[in-house]
């Protein structure tokens, strides 16, 4: 599931391969663009902002994508075959001398002027493996509605931007708490510990293939994608219900037994069923 983390090593992956050089191809598959070519232009760098992506090319431009829950960037050498799925699912292919690099099932793809990527970023919180972090404004940011649930205030970009439904389950375990427990009832040290728990967990994980929570080897995360098997800790079956504002529901886990606040039961719909783990 792309998260902060997943993004980070895209726009590692795709920086390595195409900063630097002269586009030799540029396919832009989506309607609105469709004549649009970058060909001859270099690609000067490839960057993260929370869960988009940003790749800035010669003359002022910016290709924005965004992965949501399928989308992907692979990188091939030349002459290497690609495999990032059917033809009829690649949204963008830009290639250089020695690389090239597809954008499959990209629910996102707009080019910008560089000096308009406000327009595509300019509403995120601090990103917490950007160097625009700020522990102190994030906090600042997910008290701005206390009554809000914890789990729906660390999926808003707005508040700090990075953090997906892995990672906000896991970090509900790790505190203690429920993601239905309202941000302004979270113990002030709980608070405190947030936005640095949030960053090492990234950053922990921005450099590895397989998301790791747990420090075990034999058991990657805690509780996501665990129900109802028992919880690492305490033993208790992990319950797994939607959580969401209303515009999309999000799968949740959490263990009943380690974590204290509000939370659906059993009997509501949608509860308490198993989820594939990503």
């Amino acid at each position: 599931m792309p998260e902060g983390d997943t993004v980070y090593r895209a726009a590692k992956r795709l920086h390595g391969a195409l900063a630097g050089k002269v586009l030799t191809r540029s396919d832009l598959r989506v309607p609105r663009y469709a004549t649009a070519d970058l060909t001859g232009r270099t690609v000067l760098d490839v960057t993260a902002r929370g869960k988009h992506l940003l790749t800035r090319v010669e003359g002022g431009l910016t290709l924005h994508s965004h992965l949501r829950m399928d989308g992907a960037w692979k990188v091939f050498a030349a002459g290497q075959r690609w495999n990032g799925g059917p033809a009829h699912q690649i949204r963008v292919i830009l290639g250089v001398a020695d690389r090239t690099a597809v954008g499959y099932r990209l629910p996102v793809l707009e080019l910008l002027r560089t000096a308009d990527e406000h327009r595509a970023v300019g509403h995120l919180g601090p990103d917490l493996l950007g160097p625009d972090w700020d522990p102190g404004l994030a906090r600042e940011n997910l008290l701005g509605d206390p009554a809000r649930p914890l789990g729906e205030a660390l999926l808003d970009q707005r508040n700090l931007a990075g953090i997906g439904n892995v990672y906000k389950s896991e970090l509900c375990f790790l505190l203690r708490v429920t993601p239905w427990l309202p941000i302004g009832e979270l113990p002030a040290e709980h608070l405190g510990q947030l936005p640095v728990l949030a960053r090492r967990l990234l950053e922990a994980n921005r450099d590895r293939a397989t998301r790791n929570t747990t420090g075990r080897r034999e058991q990657n995360l805690f509780v996501y994608g665990r129900a109802p098997r028992p919880c690492l800790h305490c033993g208790t079956p992990v319950r797994a219900a939607d959580q969401g504002d209303g515009s999309r529901e999000r799968p949740t886990y959490w263990c009943p037994g380690c974590q204290w606040g509000p939370a659906p039961s059993p009997e509501t719909p949608g509860s308490g069923l198993p989820r594939r783990a990503s």
